[in-house]
């Protein structure tokens, strides 16, 4: 089964599955999901822990003899692997074997980058499905992360005025673990007081963090000034424009063939899972895109694509992120 880190802990008290798969890009909150497992596979007898990392030198015939291996004093363990490719590879069969009948005593953790569209087509993950349970942990969206931090805030009894709010908001965006570190910072400061602007001012630094298919998300969302921030940051940090180019590129011809495939009455969320999109936040804007753009918009864009390439490649006098703002205006508009 699948469920979201929000489900977790209530579908840990109703008892323990053998296998945990806990996938994503966001290393705090996959962080905070794994401990919740752990702790809950420790207060039920799962003392002894086993980790392995899948890379180039990992034996997964040794992973696999663990499995039949009997425990040391017959006591239960968990076995945790890490994915940093989120791909098994040459573990597929291992874990197949063990997911058709899985050993009492043994919970497997399973510790995953963000799964792809393949990997989940596959025959381990499917048996996976069926066994144990998949928690897919998705970033915190961008509208969403003000309350997100509100909510940390409030946990560690911390309060803050709407201004200091709105201040780590804007300096700590898409950095959740600096987040988190701040808060625990401003917990040791706060000595039980009302967190003002001024205090974060003085203690929190910006440590606001994008990355290139974030930025894709917003531009194809329309949503400009917060896409003008992002680029500015990117483009301080050196950041590659190519490499955010082929998905930008890749999603816009996908939008000519969904504004095709609604006009022969197919549905958009299934239209876009067929073509690999699974991604709640950014189906939901690709979806809204759509109907917000026409082909006149998005044929213009695709065109706009060309001029970033050749900016990017030295081929213009401009930079590709002066072309970039370019496409933050135009993919603003409305049809």
């Amino acid at each position: 089964m699948k469920t979201n880190p929000g489900q977790l802990s209530q579908l840990l008290k109703k008892g323990l599955s053998p296998v945990y798969l806990i996938s994503g890009d966001e290393p705090l909150l996959v962080q905070e999901c794994c401990d919740q497992v752990r702790k809950a596979a420790k207060d039920a007898g799962f003392h002894d822990r086993l980790t392995f990392h899948a890379d180039h030198q990992l034996d997964w015939n040794a992973v696999g003899e663990e499995f039949s291996a009997m425990s040391l004093f017959a006591e239960k363990r968990r076995i945790e692997i890490h994915l940093p490719t989120g791909k098994l590879g040459d573990g597929r069969a291992v874990l197949e074997r063990v997911l058709a009948d899985p050993p009492d005593d043994i919970i497997l953790v399973l510790i995953s980058a963000r799964l792809d569209a393949a990997e989940t087509r596959r025959k381990w993950y499917k048996e996976l499905q069926g066994k144990g349970v998949h928690v897919p942990v998705w970033p915190v969206d961008a509208d969403k992360f003000q309350g997100w931090l509100q909510q940390r805030a409030s946990n560690r009894g911390l309060s803050l005025t709407r201004g200091a709010l709105a201040i780590m908001s804007e300096r700590l965006e898409g950095n959740l673990l600096a987040a988190s570190q701040e808060l625990d910072r401003l917990s040791l400061l706060a000595n039980g007081n009302t967190i003002d602007e001024e205090t974060v001012e003085q203690a929190v630094q910006d440590s606001s963090r994008f990355n290139g298919f974030e930025l894709v998300t917003e531009l194809i969302s329309g949503r400009a000034p917060h896409a003008g921030k992002m680029i500015t940051v990117l483009q301080q940090e050196g950041e590659n424009p190519l490499g955010l180019l082929s998905v930008l590129s890749r999603d816009l011809n996908l939008l000519l063939e969904l504004k095709s495939a609604a006009g022969q009455s197919e549905n958009p969320a299934a239209f876009l899972k067929k073509r690999g999109v699974f991604q709640p936040q950014r189906a939901r804007a690709m979806e809204q895109a759509a109907r917000r753009l026409n082909r006149n918009q998005l044929n213009e864009a695709i065109t706009l694509c060309s001029q970033i390439d050749r900016a990017a490649k030295g081929f213009d006098s401009l930079s590709p992120w002066h072309y970039l703002r370019d496409m933050s205006a135009l993919l603003a508009g409305r049809s």
